[in-house]
């Protein structure tokens, strides 16, 4: 019982870092545009992010426990050797300013334990199949809403005066903000969920069927609430002007598109990155402007990190996994 409650520790904490690391994907724009200080962007950002779960069922929860590999194999080991390669990886990318995806990093980590354990058998293909699709799609499909919001809303807004329309936007991005906090608590924190549910679970402290205790949900809310309102300073400089600088019209175009995108992939239950996403969005947005407005050099440092944090987690989680399993 001891070993489990210090799991579920380490899952809340690798919670909180993946709001303190992702604190940014939901105020970088807001705090880019100068609409709200930082302080109070991450106060906003945390409060939608604990009130996601009564807006959205817990579907990706249930596709991370039991989707992603087979529940039957899942020990105490396993999860240790999950968590510790998702919060090593996400340290290391947060110490360098490095918008990498905290989901991932987690599934990778899954992924590389589970394997370790019980070969490439223990995976279930269609689940990651889907969630590995969702790092090209998530990205694409917020890049494309985010460039056909700017279009829209320019030709909305064509004979306003300029000022008339900053101050129309910087009202709006409280909203795009929320619900783009909304979507990032709604999707995200449903990962540890599913991790400390599968836990339970495989330690046979769960009644009846695989499900999310109500206790569950509260606290990986909670946890990813607090990271969040601990903030991710670094990360913020390299989302919110790095890529492209933003004006209220292009943070309320792209924070809209990207929750739109979380939306849709959090009713599917399937697992996305809020950092390819919003990513994806504010790329969107400085395309529209013009092509040369996009530091693409930037951009593409970013399109690494995405594409190495499945397979370094991976490394790690089997890694962990070996040292899990002689001490656990």
């Amino acid at each position: 019982m001891i070993i489990l409650v210090g799991l579920i520790v380490v899952a809340l904490a690798f919670d909180f870092l993946n709001g303190l690391h992702d604190a940014a994907n939901s105020i970088a724009t807001i705090v880019s545009t100068r609409v709200l200080p930082a302080r109070w962007a991450v106060l906003w950002a945390a409060f939608f992010n604990f009130i996601a779960f009564l807006f959205f069922g817990l579907h990706v929860a249930n596709t991370v426990g039991k989707g992603i590999i087979s529940p039957d194999i899942v020990d105490n080991a396993v999860i240790f050797g999950a968590l510790m390669g998702a919060i090593i990886w996400n340290v290391v990318t947060w110490l360098a300013g490095i918008p990498s995806s905290s989901s991932h990093a987690l599934i990778g980590g899954l992924v590389g334990s589970g394997v370790a354990k019980g070969g490439f058998t223990a995976v279930q293909w269609g689940g990651l199949d889907k969630t590995v699709s969702a790092i090209v799609m998530s990205p694409a499909i917020g890049f494309f809403l985010a460039l056909l919001l700017v279009l829209i809303v320019s030709w909305l807004f064509v004979k306003a005066r300029p000022s008339v329309a900053d101050s129309v936007f910087r009202r709006l991005q409280f909203v795009s903000a929320a619900a783009y906090s909304l979507g990032h608590g709604g999707n995200d924190a449903q990962k540890t969920m599913g991790i400390i549910a599968v836990l339970l679970y495989a330690n046979h402290q769960m009644t009846g069927d695989f499900h999310v205790p109500m206790w569950v949900v509260l606290s990986c809310q909670a946890a990813m609430a607090l990271g969040t309102l601990m903030g991710g300073w670094r990360i913020v400089h390299t989302m919110g002007s790095k890529i492209t600088r933003l004006s209220p019209m292009q943070g309320f175009c792209a924070e809209t598109g990207g929750a739109i995108t979380l939306f849709g992939f959090t009713a599917l239950g399937i697992p996305v990155s809020t950092t390819h996403t919003i990513t994806g969005a504010i790329v969107g947005v400085g395309a529209a402007k013009r092509a040369g407005a996009v530091r693409w050099g930037v951009a593409r440092n970013i399109v690494w990190a995405w594409v190495i944090t499945l397979p370094a987690a991976a490394l790690m989680g089997g890694v962990f996994w070996w040292i899990g399993h002689l001490f656990l």
